[in-house]
């Protein structure tokens, strides 16, 4: 599938932030930290899917 510049950008914006926060989950195993920080990454995966598939239905370029 043939996506646009904005699509690539807000993706690549999300999966830094997701992987911001595994490597902060990681880092503090077994503080409420790391589990708080695991429950935003897979909020921020759900997050990332709508947004991207709500783009994609909107964009000329990508749709």
């Amino acid at each position: 599938m043939k996506t646009c510049h904005q699509f690539d950008t807000v993706r690549a914006e999300y999966e830094r932030e997701i992987g911001f926060l595994v490597a902060h989950s990681q880092r503090h195993e077994g503080r409420p930290a790391a589990k708080s920080s695991a429950k935003t990454a897979a909020s921020t995966k759900q997050r990332m899917a709508r947004t991207l598939s709500s783009h994609v239905s909107r964009c000329p370029e990508c749709g």
